[in-house]
């Protein structure tokens, strides 16, 4: 049976409710830890729901160590600055026929309600209230409603438990108990079958994970094993039902058009790169670390700081010294990442990246003069790049005011790499899935630390397939059919 688990901002949020010895907060949450393997469910009851907020952190870091979470960080990215608007063109129909019968004599052009796991107290509005909750899938869901020709859902919004007064406290408090006992449900997948792929780009980037000869390689070596390739772009999410495969040459994040596409093209039975989940284990810093933890990847030594602690800065520099490194969750390209060399940097480094998220990353500083790259797709390593620091600086980037820097590289055959290495790469890659991912790891004699696992890694003309050419592309194809081939 599954341990219930109830994460809560404040503990006075619990306040009206029965005493339960499984609600706690974030922070102590997260240094709970489980002695058995044991199945936990997590209802996440957190006040932040905006992105990078304490209750996307929650749902994010069960999910990272396997806990079952509601909402899951899915529901979340559903919404933005807590509320949805216009939702009633994405409301079958049928549902609004309901909506519309039951309120057929309601006088006013205006109602809000709540809904508490899938529940509401208007019976009429039953059917209403469960489509609602299976399709934004959170504990206490407000849902605006306005009649023009007739009734609309106005907007959605993410309700807070400590808002909630004396009577709906009641009501949330049996619709809880009446779904902790339900069995937690996996969204069915549709199943598509058209033979070509969509490859996702945005010609204005600065930074792609493709040059345009790569992209032109990789629709070579698709012809040549009879696969269709075409270049779309955001506007064309609604196309992707015509494809068998999305391929994203575009660099990714969570609260961004590609996770959104990746997320629409699984739900069609698209062989996906890079899958949503894969997006979201890798678009997290934190979260990244937090997996490593979970399944002994070796890292660098690391204190997660949480906004408002009084504590963070003794904790950081106990636990790994100075110099170290401050990282913001979802930066990209050696973004958000800066070296403190004392306190007085500290302070007003964490200030700064405060403003950004709830949750930074600080970590022991280890310099080395180059990272390995490891390209892994399906659990293989494919490729092998060695990346140098930037000239007179301690990352491979260096962004200036007018321009950016890199070091250099060198590509090698897989089979050159130190074994402890490759196998810390794909280790890394194990608990996150099997797509396409460039592992950063750092190599300091017969110690590996892996730094990051990146979801849509570059391949270059030139760099990423020095060593093997055009066969790269072949491998990536060949990966592709498999896929194809597995929703078929």
């Amino acid at each position: 049976m599954a341990k219930l688990i109830i994460v809560v901002d404040k503990t006075q949020d619990w306040a009206p409710f029965f005493k339960f010895d499984g609600v706690m907060t974030l922070p102590d949450y997260l240094k709970w830890s489980v002695k058995n393997k044991q199945r936990i469910r997590v209802i996440n009851l957190c006040r932040q729901a905006q992105y990078l907020g304490s209750g996307y952190y929650c749902s994010l870091l069960a999910e990272a160590r396997g806990h079952n979470a509601i909402p899951s960080v899915r529901a979340f990215n559903k919404f933005n600055r807590h509320e949805i608007a216009d939702v009633s063109e994405d409301i079958p129909s049928s549902i609004l026929q309901q909506l519309n019968k039951a309120l057929v004599n309601e006088n006013a052009n205006q109602l809000s309600f709540n809904i508490y796991f899938g529940e509401t107290e208007f019976k009429a509005l039953k059917k209403v209230a469960s489509y609602l909750f299976d399709a934004f899938t959170v504990p206490i869901l407000t849902v605006e409603l306005q009649k023009k020709n007739h009734w609309q859902v106005k907007t959605l919004k993410i309700g807070s438990v400590h808002k909630l007064s004396e009577s709906e406290q009641s009501r949330f408090a049996t619709a809880l108990e009446k779904y902790s006992h339900k069995i937690w449900r996996v969204e069915p997948v549709n199943r598509k079958f058209k033979y070509d792929v969509a490859v996702l780009i945005d010609a204005k980037e600065k930074f792609p994970p493709c040059t345009p000869k790569s992209l032109e390689l990789f629709v070579k070596a698709a012809k040549k094993a009879a696969m269709d390739i075409e270049h779309i772009g955001a506007k064309d999410m609604h196309r992707l039902a015509e494809f068998d495969g999305l391929f994203i040459r575009e660099t990714t994040a969570v609260n961004h058009h590609t996770f959104y596409m990746a997320q629409k093209a699984e739900r069609e039975g698209l062989a996906v790169i890079d899958d949503p989940n894969s997006i979201l284990r890798c678009g997290n810093k934190v979260y990244l670390h937090t997996l490593f933890e979970q399944h002994k990847v070796p890292m660098p030594d690391g204190v997660m700081l949480f906004k408002n602690d009084e504590n963070n800065l003794a904790r950081a520099v106990d636990a790994l010294g100075l110099p170290l490194v401050l990282k913001i969750p979802d930066g990209s390209f050696s973004r958000g990442v800066v070296k403190v060399k004392n306190l007085t940097d500290f302070n007003t480094q964490l200030t700064a990246l405060f403003a950004q998220s709830s949750i930074i990353l600080a970590q022991r500083y280890t310099f080395t003069e180059y990272d390995w790259r490891i390209g892994v797709l399906n659990g293989q390593a494919i490729f092998a790049c060695k990346y140098f620091m930037a000239r007179n600086h301690w990352q491979i980037y260096m962004h200036g005011k007018t321009k950016t820097q890199s070091g250099g590289f060198t590509t090698c055959a897989v089979a050159e790499v130190p074994l402890h290495v490759l196998q810390a790469a794909i280790k890394a890659c194990a608990p996150i899935g099997d797509s396409l991912y460039g592992v950063d790891v750092k190599q300091d004699g017969d110690n590996v630390y892996v730094i990051e696992v990146n979801d849509n890694p570059n391949i270059d003309d030139g760099v990423e397939d020095l060593h093997l050419g055009n066969k790269l592309y072949d491998i990536i194809v060949e990966d592709f059919i498999r896929r194809i081939e597995l929703k078929r």
